[in-house]
């Protein structure tokens, strides 16, 4: 497994990072079997320390965990137990899926905006009525099924995914509402 360690405007020692890939690894191989690519970033938010970590595996899912503590060490072992609870929790869920599956999931390409809007004269009438856009890049699409959608919905921090219906082939919307449940858009029941 690939690993990469840093820290946003910190140093981060030889010592920590052993420590991240002995502990880490020992979570993720106890419950995912082949996983790719682990990121783990460490940045001080106020007087908090903060661990972020990223787990991709074969299966095409992604784990992602916090953490956050007075001291670098007790931050990166809250985002870890946070971790371990995740995929022991979807231990059963990524075997079957695993089963199922013989290709790895495929990724097509996608372009993401982030637009903003003009709060500082919202009685003023814009020139245009397009939003400004403040940022734009790209993000991958995975092609799924609705329950690999799902629970890749649940094992990320994300409140919504657009995925690629291993089914049909149409882009499809999985979302968390607001009442807890798991919303699902397919547009090709749409009149």
């Amino acid at each position: 497994m690939r690993y990469q360690i840093s820290g946003k405007n910190m140093d981060i020692g030889e010592a920590l990072q052993t420590h991240v890939k002995a502990e880490l690894g020992e979570t993720v191989e106890k419950y995912a079997q082949r996983p790719t690519e682990a990121v783990v970033m460490f940045s001080r938010v106020a007087h908090e320390m903060v661990c972020e970590a990223t787990i991709h595996l074969s299966t095409g899912l992604t784990a992602q965990a916090r953490g956050t503590a007075h001291e670098i060490y007790p931050a990166f072992e809250a985002c870890r137990e946070k971790m371990d609870k995740q995929l022991r929790r979807y231990k059963r869920r990524l075997r079957d899926h695993h089963r199922d599956r013989v290709t790895p999931v495929e990724f097509d390409g996608g372009s993401s905006y982030i637009l903003a809007g003009n709060e500082e004269h919202e009685d003023v009438e814009p020139e245009s009525l397009q939003p400004m856009i403040i940022a734009e890049m790209e993000t991958k699409v995975p092609t799924v099924s609705v329950g690999e959608a799902v629970m890749q919905l649940e094992l990320g921090a994300q409140r919504m995914l657009v995925f690629r219906n291993s089914k049909h082939g149409g882009v499809n919307v999985v979302y968390r509402r607001d009442d807890g449940n798991i919303g699902w858009i397919d547009p090709r029941h749409i009149k």
